[in-house]
């Protein structure tokens, strides 16, 4: 737009789980935006969410509260040029005007692979098709999930072809050299782990790392946000069975101060999951220079580039090889490895993050 400033909406409700990843992007995202220090001649923003949520933000944009009534009558937001839908899943913005533009960040179509009801299939359906129908761009946070897209692109409708563009998640890193207190969990200060961070789901795979432990020397820390309650009951049973119960240590609710804790003295990230749009932990990981065994599936040898060690199989003799070999190339010239980890992790900033965005949102109206 000529000589006038872009308005623009971005959707923060998913602030509304404040521990969940998806949580944590866009609130780096708002960040991000905030330092670009992004001139208001050029573009004015305002963040939509949990008033408190966005209270917490270190930003001086402006707030639009959520409220749950908005599912049902719509907020007014003729006013905006741009309208930012910051989940797929989203309740909120379905509606537009003409002239007005639309951005839709596309995580996943998890659901269209997972073991789901069909009625819950039909729900996730159909509101990934409300969102994107009229949307002028698609932004997929992995060529991973570019490429799932388009593949099933047959199962949506668009009243006009969207762009579709990749915008890797952004990360707003600790000091790795500060150090980082465990708090209660200090009883790990000394202990040798490897460590998964993830929701306890089947598709994130924790029990292929349960069975590893008879054969390594290393406990197991698993921080858990969320859990399906059938695949924990698997879980459980498998530690019993193996006898490993004192080597399994459970965590939730833990500050970010514990989690950069639990990253810099564990001896690796382990993150074998079948099904991952982007992959947050493992980044995290190698901000601090360690180690990160992934698997070879959907999004994550983008994340973990030649930097990363891959499961091939989740046999377990077979993981357990993968480990150890990978163990032993890494502590072979340690120094240079946390030195190329380090520097892969930085590829995903959050600053690199938040341009990307306001590119693409300045691109909406270059000719406008």
């Amino acid at each position: 737009m000529k000589n006038k400033a872009i308005r623009v909406l971005v959707d923060l409700e998913r602030l509304r789980y404040e521990n969940s990843g998806i949580a944590n992007v866009f609130r780096n995202l708002a960040v991000g935006l905030f330092v670009l220090n992004i001139p208001k001649n050029k573009f004015n923003i305002d963040l939509y969410g949990p008033l408190v949520s966005l209270k917490k933000l270190n930003t001086k944009f402006s707030f639009v509260k959520r409220k749950s009534v908005h599912k049902i009558i719509p907020l007014y937001t003729f006013k905006y040029n741009i309208l930012h839908t910051s989940h797929q899943l989203s309740s909120y913005f379905h509606i537009k005007k003409r002239g007005q533009k639309k951005v839709v960040t596309l995580h996943d179509l998890n659901f269209l692979h997972e073991n789901i009801s069909q009625k819950k299939y039909n729900k996730e359906l159909n509101k990934v098709k409300k969102n994107i129908q009229n949307t002028d761009v698609i932004v997929c946070i992995s060529k991973f999930v570019k490429k799932d897209f388009l593949a099933n692109k047959e199962l949506f409708f668009f009243e006009k072809e969207p762009k579709i563009e990749v915008v890797y998640n952004g990360i707003c890193f600790p000091k790795a050299d500060n150090t980082y207190d465990l708090e209660d969990l200090s009883f790990l200060k000394n202990k040798s782990y490897i460590l998964n961070i993830g929701v306890l789901f089947s598709k994130k795979n924790q029990l292929a790392l349960i069975k590893m432990l008879p054969y390594i020397k290393e406990d197991l820390v698993l921080v858990v946000s969320a859990r399906n309650q059938f695949y924990a009951k698997e879980i459980e049973n498998e530690i019993i069975s193996l006898g490993v119960s004192k080597r399994v240590h459970f965590c939730s609710q833990i500050s970010d101060n514990q989690k950069w804790g639990l990253l810099q003295h564990c001896t690796a990230l382990c993150h074998p999951s079948t099904a991952e749009g982007f992959g947050i932990p493992p980044i995290e990981a190698m901000h601090f220079g360690k180690p990160v065994f992934l698997s070879n599936l959907t999004s994550l040898p983008e994340i973990g580039g030649n930097v990363a060690y891959y499961f091939n199989s989740f046999e377990t003799q077979s993981m357990v090889a993968t480990f150890k070999k990978g163990m032993e190339f890494y502590d072979t010239d340690r120094d240079t490895k946390i030195v190329q980890l380090k520097k892969r992790a930085q590829e995903f900033d959050y600053k690199v993050m938040a341009q990307q965005y306001l590119d693409i949102y300045k691109t909406l109206f270059d000719n406008a």
